[in-house]
C-alpha cells in the first residue's frame, strides 16, 4: 500500500514544472526523497537549482499542496535543502534530452 501511495504520490509532483524550463521537477532531480510514513504522514525532501531560485517561495508550496490532493495523504512534511546541492547529473535520461544536455 505504501508503495502504491508513493507512486502516485510521485506522479502527481510529476505535474509540477519548473517555470523557467520545459521539465518537471521529478525529472530534473529537485526531488531528493518522497518517504511515505505510518497514516497518510509523507516527508519530502527537495532542493531547488539555485538557492536564488525565483520560485524559491512558491515551488515548494506547490509540491505541498499537489501532494495532499493524492488520496491517502494525511499530511506533508517538506523540506528544501541545499546540500548536496543541484547538479544536470541529477536529471532523468528524458529531462536531459528534452533540454539537450545528454
Amino acid at each position: 500500500m505504501k508503495k502504491d501511495l508513493k507512486k502516485r504520490i510521485i506522479e502527481k509532483i510529476k505535474t509540477v514544472f519548473d517555470p523557467e524550463l520545459p521539465v518537471n521537477i521529478y525529472d530534473l532531480g529537485l526531488i531528493y526523497e518522497v518517504n511515505v510514513g505510518e497514516k497518510g504522514m509523507v516527508e519530502l525532501i527537495m532542493t531547488l537549482t539555485t538557492p536564488n531560485c525565483p520560485v524559491a517561495e512558491s515551488l515548494p508550496m506547490e509540491v505541498q499542496m499537489k501532494v495532499m490532493e493524492v488520496e491517502g495523504v494525511e499530511d506533508v512534511d517538506l523540506k528544501v535543502v541545499f546540500d548536496p546541492p543541484w547538479t544536470k547529473d541529477r536529471m532523468s535520461e528524458e529531462a536531459q534530452f528534452a533540454l539537450d544536455m545528454y
